[in-house]
């Protein structure tokens, strides 16, 4: 290979790759090495699968030299959150409970990578079943933030983000909960979405909060994103909440005109940010005012309560969801004198310090005679939420914030706060709780040369104009310039 195809987007790759200017193998080859030559430093990856990434891409080209159509993916590499069941591979959501536990199944989204082409080059570090907001959750290792090693790339889907901004894999899939795609996207300076709930299938995602999970894409850029994006959405009828609705074509979105688009700045999430962050949400407005967009500031009141309400019902429904795992079925097993002790060994066995803190807040807010006063309740938030935004979407057709309060923190600075570490996604679990698509897209450096990303929120299925803005936002963003660790 006379050319490295590293740094390139996906689009860029898989043009490449059809038109047979390098081969699926070489590019596969190369993101490997480069993975094994340097993520000792970043532990972006749980596990590389060298051998499922050689095989898909052997496939790949052997398509083009038949002159079948490879996919719109062509021999892209791309990284797996850990949390994905992929067939015969370690799938441990970064737990000891399922330590070694290979799943007999690909997730739907992994059956559709594969159709388009994509090339699965390993499974990413996560927090523990994706509870976290700095990936320091993981049971296995601590993933770094590629601009400065000393610092998180967010959370949970840390690893992913990593991935991407280190130029590992031009993309990534996560899983978003409360902010876990976007929030890692912002401190890492890439593209992060997460998509309507429902809109991609949760079959095969190992499930933290199933009101609220939605899996989506990690990207350099929006193209790239949409692109992905499109690959994985549609309905599944292995998926009960699964969308059946025709989809817009996501990518011919990105760049097409906003003049007469409403955004409306939600004045609640600008306020808490720290000033650096207020001064780019504020600029990338102004960016949009310039290109046509009617842009003015909409009070969302409800999204206070948020962080309260999300912090009743996902732990609940982990509670529910993370009671399977009792080492009987599958996963860690320690035995005990009777059943009782081995649930009891095995539990306290396999599950970290913030799991168990999740499961025993879940448990106790559905507990008899606290169930009406605070998961009830919390449900009860849900639906102020959903009627605020509501309201604010009769006036605008996008509304923006920042996608995290601050830039990067330093590994450990909160490690010992719940609280504070709970606050990283402030910004991003509104949307969660309302069920709406919502994506971030980087915007400069702050003052400590740490990247800070926008974010931009649509109603339901209204993933066409949040395209459109976070590309023109793009457009006009100021390079990150700082670089990665192995440069």
């Amino acid at each position: 290979m006379s050319f490295s195809t590293v740094g390139m987007s996906a689009s860029e790759i898989a043009s490449k790759v059809r038109t047979g200017e390098v081969s699926a193998l070489e590019v596969a080859q190369e993101h490997i090495d480069l993975i094994k030559q340097h993520d000792s430093l970043l532990n972006a990856y749980l596990h590389i699968t060298e051998d499922l990434a050689l095989r898909q891409a052997k496939r790949v080209d052997e398509k083009i030299k038949n002159g079948e159509d490879p996919g719109l993916l062509a021999g892209v590499p791309i990284g797996l959150k850990d949390n994905l069941a992929t067939r015969g591979i370690a799938t441990t959501c970064a737990s000891q409970i399922l330590k070694d536990w290979k799943p007999p199944y690909d997730a739907t989204v992994l059956e559709k990578i594969y159709k388009s082409g994509a090339v699965a080059i390993g499974k990413t570090n996560l927090d523990e079943f994706a509870m976290g907001s700095s990936t320091e959750n993981s049971s296995y290792v601590t993933t770094k933030n590629p601009y400065d090693l000393s610092r998180v790339p967010g959370g949970s889907s840390g690893g992913s983000a990593a991935s991407v901004a280190a130029r590992f894999t031009p993309l990534a899939l996560g899983s978003d909960t409360g902010g876990s795609i976007r929030q890692p996207a912002a401190l890492c300076g890439i593209v992060g979405v997460k998509p309507t709930y429902g809109m991609v299938s949760r079959y095969g995602l190992l499930a933290f909060a199933s009101s609220l999970d939605q899996i989506g894409p990690f990207a350099h850029n929006v193209a790239d994103a949409a692109l992905l994006l499109k690959v994985i959405s549609g309905h599944d009828d292995k998926d009960s909440t699964s969308l059946s609705v025709d989809l817009p074509d996501f990518t011919s979105q990105v760049g097409a005109p906003i003049d007469g688009l409403r955004v409306g700045i939600v004045t609640e999430l600008i306020e808490g940010a720290a000033p650096e962050v207020r001064k780019a949400v504020l600029a990338a407005a102004g960016v949009l005012a310039a290109s046509g967009a009617k842009v003015d500031h909409v009070s969302v009141p409800a999204v206070t309560y948020g962080l309260s309400a999300y912090y009743l019902i996902a732990p609940a429904e982990a509670s529910s969801n993370l009671a399977r795992y009792d080492g009987v079925r599958y996963g860690l097993r320690i035995e005990g004198q009777d059943m009782n002790e081995t649930y009891v060994l095995s539990r306290t066995k396999g599950f970290g310090p913030e799991v168990k803190r999740r499961i025993m807040l879940g448990t106790f807010a559905l507990s008899s005679g606290y169930y009406d006063a605070y998961y009830g309740r919390a449900q009860k938030v849900r639906t102020m939420i959903i009627n605020s935004f509501a309201q604010a979407y009769e006036n605008f057709d996008v509304l923006l914030s920042p996608t995290a309060p601050t830039t990067a923190f330093e590994i450990g600075a909160k490690a010992q706060d719940p609280l504070s570490m709970y606050l990283s996604d402030v910004c991003t679990i509104p949307t969660n709780l309302a069920g709406h698509p919502a994506m971030s897209v980087p915007y400069g450096l702050g003052e400590n040369e740490m990247p800070i990303g926008v974010q931009v929120m649509a109603p339901a299925l209204g993933e066409a104009n949040m395209f459109r803005i976070a590309a023109a936002i793009e457009s006009k963003a100021p390079a990150i310039t700082r670089k990665v660790f192995w440069q």
